[in-house]
């Protein structure tokens, strides 16, 4: 490795997750996956439609990641032949960009607020980050949703972009964040999507595989109750997401809690099967406990991504 890259290279993580740290996602600031929103709008507007749509909504999504992947492989590339100072610089906010480990903890944190002061504020800001019909959720149905988000974004935004960073580089956590945003428009199985974005939730489902179980892994060994591999093993499997499951059950395990249910989504019951056996009030005191879980398992995945990262440029 070059002199510059000896300099910028180890900087471009640790600088990102910082950022992510302190800033988290400012609503002001222009983020690259609103970009990856409305392209896939487009193609969902111009390609769900007649028939063989199983088909074009898979190469809609592997053209997709694919064009994301070798773009930013290309332009990180140049940068660095022009400049390794603007390749650390770009990379790093590209990382930053990648990562939401604070924006959700910050969102959960004001829906136990708002729930505290009224159910239908709860219910609003619930809204903001699950996918659910919120109109109708009791005041423990709200906390239970913004926990189980918080548990699966936990995968999703934090350990997952982090484990294709330490094997694909800035090009790998960008191309997954593709992936996350196209199962997050069209990976339901509602009738609109259903056919159109079938590929879409496979490929998210693949890519979450490892992820997800690594996480559920670190959260029972940050929490110290190492028993809890069982409980995980016992539910994360049931769950009618093959990934979802894992940093749910690993949440519910730690706090003695129970989720999942029938919700319904754009007009439709999904049925999710319970996770746990303990039905009992959500308090902000459970917050603060997922929150420190969140924070402990990114200092960790932070540290094994950096390590690994070192060790591929060393080889």
């Amino acid at each position: 490795m070059e002199e510059g890259m000896l300099v910028y290279a180890p900087l471009a993580l640790p600088g990102g997750w910082l950022l992510d740290r302190c800033a988290g996602d400012p609503s002001w600031l222009p983020h690259p996956v609103t970009g990856f929103g409305r392209l896939i709008a487009w193609g969902e507007g111009r390609f769900n439609k007649g028939k063989r749509r199983v088909l074009k909504g898979g190469i809609l999504a592997v053209a997709l990641i694919a064009s994301t992947f070798f773009l930013s492989c290309g332009v990180l590339h140049l940068l660095r032949m022009i400049s390794p100072m603007a390749w650390g610089m770009v990379s790093c906010v590209l990382i930053f960009y990648c990562l939401a480990g604070s924006t959700l903890i910050r969102e959960v944190d004001r829906v136990f607020e708002a729930s505290e002061r009224s159910l239908e504020e709860g219910r609003r800001w619930v809204s903001r980050i699950v996918g659910r019909d919120t109109s109708t959720l009791s005041v423990q149905e709200v906390r239970t949703a913004a926990l189980e988000t918080l548990a699966e974004n936990l995968s999703d935004g934090v350990v997952a972009p982090l484990f294709w960073y330490a094997l694909l580089g800035v090009p790998g956590m960008l191309a997954y964040k593709m992936v996350n945003t196209l199962d997050s428009m069209l990976g339901y199985k509602t009738p609109r999507y259903l056919l159109f974005g079938r590929a879409s939730a496979r490929i998210d489902d693949a890519a979450n595989y490892i992820p997800a179980r690594l996480t559920a892994f670190l959260m029972v060994v940050v929490s110290g109750k190492p028993s809890l591999i069982k409980f995980v093993h016992r539910y994360g499997r049931h769950h009618s997401s093959p990934n979802a499951g894992y940093p749910e059950s690993a949440l519910a395990g730690i706090l003695d809690c129970r989720f999942g249910g029938t919700h319904s989504y754009f007009g439709c019951a999904v049925y999710k099967p319970w996770i746990g056996e303990h039905t009992r009030p959500l308090t902000s005191r459970d917050a603060q406990r997922a929150f420190r879980i969140n924070r402990r398992v990114e200092y960790v995945m932070v540290c094994l991504a950096a390590w690994l990262s070192a060790a591929y440029s060393v080889w």
